[in-house]
């Protein structure tokens, strides 16, 4: 079986930055063990699979796997997979909308001089959140003090838009760098808390919003640090506009990821609030098509 594939670097100013996706094509031929093992051979963050639509109304049915699991939701090989569609052909509209473990994820094409150079996703679900290990707990799983975790806005607090991180405020940048995973306190709150990837910010505000600085730790999905995460900016776009004490805005997060692994990355999330209520989140990004190829399987 020969199979075409595109290698995408999303939430990227210029080529090799950002996060890095696999997007392979034509892939309903493949079953699931197949997919995951096509996963660990590229060893990106992720990689996604394009199948047919299972209805009309759809684009396609795409399969999103970390190197050792199939995950049901992602933001970064989403817009990849748009991007690349995009690029390999000539789309009727520049809507569209992808069938996932997670649910439905539209996306919108951005265009720059007429040429698409990536996509804004919508997130399937609206915010869900549950209560996080302790603040102490917390910081010894990330070889941090426990002063250097911050619970004004919120205490270290697991949510969700379709994936679930920890998400933990930090006091500066040169505790964000200081950050390293302590292995025997981190299967301490994952298996308390069933965290499995924990995303780490510091903030400061900003118009409509704020800016942060973040990094995504994980290391049991076979990445360990993720340089540009989707899907917990969008997560997080949503907690700070449920935590913000507007009951009407619309929160505009502004994130920089990847900086401490060379790969510097931009994510743009936005969060619609009104009455208290906020909407599923979207996340943008612009992209560059790296890598193409064929897979001989």
């Amino acid at each position: 079986m020969r199979l075409n594939y595109a290698i995408v670097d999303v939430f990227a100013e210029q080529p090799l930055q950002g996060n890095a996706a696999a997007v392979v094509f034509d892939a309903d031929g493949l079953d699931a063990a197949r997919m995951q093992a096509i996963a660990r051979e590229f060893n990106l963050s992720e990689t996604a699979f394009v199948l047919k639509p299972r209805a009309a109304a759809h684009t396609a049915r795409v399969r999103l796997f970390v190197p050792n699991a199939e995950v049901p939701f992602a933001g970064h090989p989403n817009i990849a997979t748009a991007f690349a569609l995009a690029q390999r052909h000539d789309l009727a509209t520049d809507e569209l909308v992808f069938d996932e473990q997670a649910g439905l994820v539209p996306l919108r094409l951005i265009r720059a001089q007429g040429a698409v150079t990536g996509a804004t996703l919508t997130a399937p679900q609206t915010l869900s959140t549950e209560p996080g290990p302790s603040s102490a707990a917390t910081a010894a799983a990330l070889s941090l003090a426990d002063g250097d975790v911050l619970t004004a806005t919120h205490p270290p607090v697991t949510a969700s838009v379709g994936l679930g991180f920890l998400f933990v405020e930090l006091t500066d940048k040169a505790a964000l760098a200081r950050a390293r995973v302590n292995l025997p306190a981190f299967d301490a709150i994952r298996a308390s808390h069933a965290v499995e990837a924990v995303h780490l910010y510091v903030k400061e505000p900003a118009a409509n919003g704020a800016r942060i600085q973040a990094r995504n730790l994980s290391p049991y999905d076979g990445i360990g640090e993720d340089p540009a995460t989707g899907s917990a900016t969008a997560t997080l776009g949503s907690l700070l506009a449920q935590h913000d004490p507007r009951a009407d805005c619309d929160f505009a997060l502004e994130a920089r990821q990847g900086l401490e692994m060379g790969r510097p990355s931009l994510l743009h999330a936005t969060a619609r609030k009104r009455a208290g209520n906020v909407a599923p989140p979207q996340v943008s990004g612009t992209c560059v098509q790296v890598m193409e190829g064929t897979l001989t399987i």
